[in-house]
């Protein structure tokens, strides 16, 4: 079932069951509405009728006349629908309102035990024909009663009239329901025709779908996830092709020289030569290889990234120590300084962000003309590293995107070396960015949690 119906399904039920619930509480309480105002009524009929019935028994008492010698009659009624019985303590009946023959008990037919026992019944509230409502006399036992089914009748009516309201209503909001829920499923049934497209791989042809609420942050969810996927398609497909070229290079010099030598175009030293530049290919190509596999594996392999409490100051010697060789060849100066006399530690895999470290220094001798800064300092716990030299800067054109793979400044190697470092100090919970200097050069920012 599609959920557009059975959200009208839902509905429908739902509001049956309110009305129904709605129509029985108003039946019960307009039923005991009259129910009480009839009863209102008879009490003070009964108080006026037993005034009446009071200034009777004084005038026989004055009279000195026994009671059985003298009828006892009730005051008329001016109420219609309503009955009065008098009877004395043995619930013998002593006297009947005028339109007493319209009540189902026929009392003249009837003995005085079958009297009494009607009454009774009428007094405990067992016989629900009737309202009923007893009151003592000096004379004897005044019962006044008025028919059930008039009461019903009334609420009946009344209740018929609500019941026809309620329908109206009903049909009001089932068709406001089927009007409400279309405008809900259709921007739905819309994500899904976009979702269709992300499942067949049209990412940049999925469209925002305007909704509010929980399904419109939804619909943003999708945009967004498509938007990613797209680029991370055309990533994907930029990293074959700059993957393919950089080690197509290499495979076509050791082919070329290969072949030479074995064909004897070489000979004498430039066999020797040839061999050197085979070497160095061979060398070049394992390197690219060895980061491209390790670029993978940070980005797919948790089990890789193996985080210990490392001392920052001695990842920075021991990156010192390993470029001195680098740094006196080109005979550039590396400057460290610190903003705090304590040591600072964060929890990082040693290995993995000593090679990154390693690439963002070695980076930054290619490009510096004679010094490179390191400068470490804490900012909103977290520590801060930078590094920086005095070289020429960072393009406008390349600096979005530096940290790409395969992204090269003019002398650069792979490309790869600063998107492994980006990598790894993002598996470290940290985040790194570049920039120029107001100065000149170009500087490399890494932050870190403590």
């Amino acid at each position: 079932m599609k959920l557009a119906h059975q959200i009208n399904l839902a509905f429908s039920i739902a509001l049956v069951l309110l009305l129904s619930i709605t129509a029985v509480v108003i039946h019960f309480v307009l039923l005991n509405h009259f129910v009480g105002t009839q009863k209102e009524d008879l009490r003070t009929i009964g108080a006026a009728m037993s005034a009446t019935l009071t200034e009777e028994s004084k005038y026989i008492g004055e009279i000195g006349t026994q009671l059985e010698a003298l009828p006892v009659t009730i005051p008329s009624l001016s109420t219609p629908g309503v009955e009065a019985i008098l009877s004395d303590e043995t619930g013998k009946v002593l006297s009947t309102s005028s339109e007493m023959s319209s009540i189902a008990i026929n009392y003249d037919a009837k003995s005085v035990t079958g009297q009494a026992t009607e009454l009774q019944n009428i007094w405990n509230g067992t016989d629900t024909r009737y309202i009923t409502e007893v009151k003592a006399t000096p004379i004897g036992t005044l019962t006044l009663l008025t028919p059930m089914s008039a009461v019903t009748a009334i609420e009946q009516a009344l209740l018929k009239r609500l019941l026809i309201v309620f329908s109206a209503a009903g049909a009001f909001m089932f068709l406001f329901g089927l009007f409400i829920t279309k405008k809900l499923i259709q921007p739905l049934m819309r994500l899904q025709q976009e979702l269709r497209k992300v499942k067949e791989r049209h990412f940049s042809d999925v469209k925002l779908i305007k909704a509010g609420g929980e399904l419109g942050s939804v619909a943003q969810s999708v945009y967004d996830m498509a938007d990613e996927l797209n680029r991370f398609n055309h990533v994907q497909k930029q990293f074959f092709q700059n993957a393919s070229h950089e080690l197509k290079t290499p495979l076509m010099s050791i082919s070329g020289y290969a072949e030479g030598i074995k064909d004897g175009v070489f000979e004498g030293e430039n066999v020797v030569k040839g061999l050197d530049i085979i070497m160095s290919e061979s060398s070049r190509l394992k390197k690219l290889v060895s980061e491209m596999t390790l670029l993978a594996k940070l980005d797919s392999e948790e089990d890789i990234f193996k985080p210990t409490v490392i001392c920052l100051k001695d990842l920075l010697t021991e990156t010192i120590e390993r470029m001195n060789p680098l740094l006196m060849k080109k005979e550039l100066t590396l400057h460290i300084s610190h903003d705090h006399q304590d040591s600072l530690t964060i929890r990082a895999d040693r290995d993995k962000l000593l090679q990154a470290l390693l690439n963002v220094v070695s980076n930054a001798t290619r490009y510096a003309n004679q010094h490179i800064y390191i400068h470490v300092s804490v900012k909103e716990g977290r520590a801060l590293l930078s590094v920086s030299d005095d070289g020429p800067g960072i393009s406008d054109d390349l600096l979005p995107y530096l940290f790409h793979r395969f992204v090269k400044g003019k002398d650069g190697e792979s490309g790869l070396g600063l998107a492994i470092s980006r990598a790894i100090i993002e598996r470290c919970g940290g985040q790194i960015s570049a920039g120029n200097r107001t100065n000149g050069g170009a500087v490399i920012s890494m932050g870190f949690p403590l």
